[in-house]
């Protein structure tokens, strides 16, 4: 699941995953965040939408996830 930080391409969204890890020496949580292209065919998320993602064949270079649901939109106020 991650947050889609960009919607200007066609067919094809940013989307940002957070994690915690905890660190081996000092023991404090620190998130990790990466960002990966993730297919779109109906053009439906909009930035700010929380989306879950899901593995799939490669589509062109950089893109190899699919976004499978949409999880959370926020409100528009």
């Amino acid at each position: 699941m991650g947050v889609v930080t960009g919607a200007k391409m066609q067919k094809t969204i940013l989307v940002e995953v957070t994690r915690s890890v905890r660190h081996p020496v000092y023991g404090k949580y620190i998130h990790l965040r990466k960002k990966y292209k993730v297919h779109d065919e109906k053009g439906q998320y909009k930035v700010g939408d929380h989306v879950e993602i899901r593995e799939h064949r490669p589509l062109s270079r950089d893109k190899r996830w699919m976004a499978v649901k949409l999880i959370e939109r926020p409100e528009q106020g």
